[in-house]
């Protein structure tokens, strides 16, 4: 299910008209993601599709043609909410998704 919800976020950012060098970015942390959610779905299995799952909103807000801001903003604070409490088993996971999230952020600017 991850491998699966990572995918489609790839796709959706491989698709999106975005700036090439966001493009790239998001590419590249997400793959970074996958293997750090796949590892903690081992322990924490809901945890890992609340953040896989928060990431595909967040992604889907920032890349929709119509850009609501209320949306992306309530999106990627989900997304970040999702990863509280893993700061320190799971710092990596938690630089991926907090740059993930500044990215999306940013991207309407």
């Amino acid at each position: 299910m991850i491998e699966t919800t990572i995918e489609s976020i790839e796709n959706k950012v491989r698709n999106a008209d975005i700036r090439k060098e966001d493009k790239e970015e998001l590419l590249r942390l997400l793959s970074t993601l996958e293997t750090e959610v796949l590892g903690l779905s081992e322990t924490h299995p809901e945890a890992a599709e609340s953040i896989a799952g928060f990431t595909r909103l967040s992604a889907h807000e920032a890349t929709r043609g119509q850009r609501n801001e209320k949306l992306v903003s309530l999106s990627t604070k989900g997304m970040i909410s999702s990863i509280e409490g893993f700061e320190r088993t799971h710092e990596e996971l938690v630089r991926i998704v907090n740059s993930i999230a500044y990215i999306l952020s940013n991207m309407g600017l």
